[in-house]
């Protein structure tokens, strides 16, 4: 069973007033962490995408060097 209301945020905020002290301060907590994970994998995100990256011929230059070291170590 599936139940949709549409609600203002006016509507919400007169709701959430209505709770005991108690429960605000849970649903505060709450909201913080969901907006600071999202915050955070939202950066995490842009990190890696804006990260450097390599062209095929510098990733070729890479692949021939780290072939060349491991066969210049002993065994």
């Amino acid at each position: 069973m599936e139940l949709k209301i549409n609600l203002e945020f006016n509507q919400i905020l007169k709701l959430i007033h209505q709770l005991p002290q108690k429960d605000i301060e849970r649903l505060s907590v709450v909201l913080q962490s969901e907006v600071s994970a999202s915050k955070s994998t939202s950066s995490l995100q842009k990190m890696i995408l804006d990260a450097p990256t390599w062209t095929d011929a510098e990733l070729h230059d890479y692949n021939d060097a780290r072939v060349h070291l491991n066969q210049s170590r002993i065994a």
